[in-house]
């Protein structure tokens, strides 16, 4: 009788410490608020594909860890940018030596794997953005053989539909031109070398706008399109509208009511109000913001901005009202940050990819008045040089 008491009070308690074990992991993963990608230019090793170092996010201090398995190789060198698919089950990184853009599967535990790849129209692409089921992206030139780096000519966009498996469909075709990109091109000056540098899309899809700067003048523009089921068509008579000197990123507030651009060469922010697609300048625009400005991320109720300025390796934060910025502060980033976001779970966190220092930094953002403080035990090592910043929120894939 006594050996047999022993044993059932071994097995409970081993049944209490697994049980407990079950509670405390269960609690650990609750814990874990975004799941955020970092694609990196260069992983170890001379020619290597890039990666994509997968962080997990505390709810409670905003600790950014890297998950078990990461990084994981990007599909190609060189990524420059990324983007995640509107169910959250996709991210689409574009390589930008290799003119490719490779679909992973993203799995309920933040791990990612390659799906598909698919070639871009153009040459060297440097941005992407979805909207609703269809991905757009923008080359540096067109198709070969009409252009290349050795004979350069203007960039281009291309609209790419987005299947149910998260797979690219065939690109849209551009009947004007019977191709399947839109150039990039002044009707006033249609030999000058136009050059993307990023693109935004109203949440809508009904818009997209390509910053690009003119490499022969030295100024800066944005191209204007309407979208209808992926499909392009020029705004304002394909007349672009003036954006500084270089810009570099852009952002549209949630509300879909105005746009903002990186002016890298000025060291300002323009905005725009957004009218039934085409934009006017705000009053007060330019605002001014720190040396070589490079990201801009926008929080989820509109109120704050938040702009990385690469050459000052710090965050320039503002207040929102009428569209008009005015900024409050700045906050010491990595070396170097050339992208940023904001977790899109709670609207709480704030990361930056810093190029030359090879890690993230990450804030906690205050709701109330903007402002930000470091996470715990930030900056978090990355893979070399990393370049762009994607996020979702766990457990939020559709399946």
């Amino acid at each position: 009788m006594r050996m047999k008491f022993n044993k059932s009070r071994q097995l409970l308690l081993v049944s209490a410490a697994s049980l407990a074990a079950a509670t405390l992991l269960s609690a650990c993963a609750t814990l874990t608020v975004d799941f955020v990608y970092v694609t990196s230019a260069k992983a170890a090793g001379p020619d290597s594909y890039g990666e994509v170092d997968v962080f997990e996010v505390n709810s409670e201090s905003g600790h950014m860890r890297q998950i078990p398995t990461s990084p994981f190789p990007s599909g190609g060198r060189n990524p420059v940018a990324e983007a995640v698919s509107t169910d959250h089950n996709n991210l689409y990184v574009v390589n930008e030596d290799d003119n490719t853009i490779v679909q992973f599967n993203i799995g309920n535990d933040g791990k990612i794997y390659p799906n598909s790849t698919t070639n871009t129209p153009g040459v060297f692409p440097r941005a992407v953005a979805v909207a609703g089921s269809n991905l757009y992206v923008a080359d540096t030139y067109q198709p070969l053989p009409t252009c290349s780096p050795a004979a350069p000519c203007s960039g281009s966009v291309a609209s790419f539909p987005i299947l149910s498996t998260g797979k690219l469909d065939k690109a849209a075709t551009n009947s004007a031109i019977g191709a399947t990109y839109w150039p990039l091109i002044l009707p006033s000056s249609p030999k000058d070398i136009i050059l993307p540098t990023a693109i935004a899309v109203v949440a809508s899809g009904n818009n997209v706008y390509v910053s690009a700067f003119d490499s022969t003048s030295g100024t800066g523009y944005i191209f204007a399109f309407a979208a209808s089921s992926g499909v392009l068509s020029a705004l304002n008579g394909g007349v672009p509208i003036p954006a500084g000197v270089h810009p570099s990123s852009m952002a549209i507030d949630p509300s879909g009511s105005y746009l903002y651009v990186t002016d890298r060469a000025s060291g300002n922010v323009l905005g725009y109000t957004v009218g039934t697609g085409t934009l006017t300048p705000l009053n007060g625009s330019p605002f001014p913001a720190g040396n070589s400005p490079s990201a801009i991320a926008i929080d989820t109720t509109g109120k704050f901005a938040y702009v990385a300025n690469s050459a000052d390796a710090n965050v320039t934060a503002y207040t929102i009202g009428g569209g008009a910025l005015t900024s409050f502060a700045t906050y010491a980033a990595g070396n170097q940050p050339v992208a940023i976001g904001i977790d899109p779970s709670l609207n709480q966190y704030v990361y930056t990819a810093n190029f030359l220092g090879s890690n993230v930094s990450g804030f906690e953002l205050s709701a109330k008045d903007g402002s930000l403080l470091n996470s715990q035990n930030s900056p978090f090592p990355s893979n070399a040089q990393p370049t762009a910043i994607a996020a979702i929120p766990h457990g939020s894939q559709k399946k």
